[in-house]
């Protein structure tokens, strides 16, 4: 049985965890970004943003352990520690690292058994990426744009998940940068310059424009341009470090990436 009966979840991949794991019935409270599963919305008590909440909503469901995540709820975490609530933020920006954050769930939530399966099922999906891109010859360039105002490129995961998919981060120096501001494009020239073959927009909280982003200026000569290869994954399917990255996001990067194959 799970030393804590009313866990509050601040990030939709800590709900995610839990439901799949079995441990829906410790979610006390949820983020109100949690789109897996669908019915956690309806069967759950929505207590905060994402970088924003107040803290007597989270207070209010009276949790005896919130998970977190990363430097953008630091100041939240702060003050729930400071009101007396144990606290757990994950950090995780990684293949990897999801995998940790999954065990560490099923250790919090006394799911352990659970937890592994899951992990082993996503790894076996990986594994399965991994096998159909390494008999490609021939790796296209990926533009992963997270926001356009400014440009923003793919965090950490997202670049990982592209290279297993079969492709190659135009951006990789940024990728490790865990502050999306250090991962601003300052030229949007820049990205012309690198010439990507595949173009990615998931803007996070808002619909992509694929029109928007073509007419950029110089932006037609792109050989992702050039030849219809733009294309959106939706942000909760692969900016969210949990589960769905690899089960949605993932998939749909094989997808593209065959697709572009198929064609050269």
């Amino acid at each position: 049985m799970s030393q804590y009966q009313r866990i509050a979840c601040l990030s939709t991949e800590a709900v995610e965890v839990m439901y799949a794991i079995g441990a829906e019935d410790l979610i006390a409270g949820i983020s109100g970004y949690t789109v897996r599963p669908a019915r956690a919305r309806d069967e759950k008590v929505k207590i905060s943003g994402f970088s924003s909440a107040k803290l007597e909503r989270i207070l209010a469901v009276k949790p005896d352990l919130v998970l977190a995540y990363s430097n953008m709820q630091a100041d939240l975490c702060k003050e729930l520690v400071s009101a007396g609530v144990e606290v757990h933020c994950f950090n995780q920006h990684s293949v990897d690292g999801i995998y940790k954050m999954i065990a560490t769930v099923g250790l919090l939530t006394d799911r352990v058994a659970e937890a592994a399966q899951l992990t082993v099922t996503l790894q076996q999906t990986v594994q399965a990426v991994k096998a159909q891109s390494q008999q490609w010859t021939r790796r296209p360039r990926v533009y992963f744009e997270e926001w356009n105002e400014p440009l923003m490129s793919g965090i950490g995961w997202v670049s990982e998940l592209i290279r297993i998919a079969g492709g190659d981060d135009i951006f990789p120096e940024l990728a490790n940068c865990y502050s999306g501001r250090e991962r601003i494009i300052a030229d949007p020239l820049e990205v012309v310059r690198r010439a990507p073959d595949i173009i990615i927009g998931s803007w996070c909280g808002k619909k992509f424009q694929p029109d928007q982003l073509m007419q950029r200026e110089g932006w037609a000569q792109i050989p992702a341009v050039q030849h219809g290869q733009v294309f959106e994954i939706k942000s909760p399917d692969i900016l969210s470090p949990g589960p769905a990255a690899i089960q949605h996001g993932l998939l749909q990067l094989q997808v593209l990436i065959s697709g572009w194959q198929q064609q050269q």
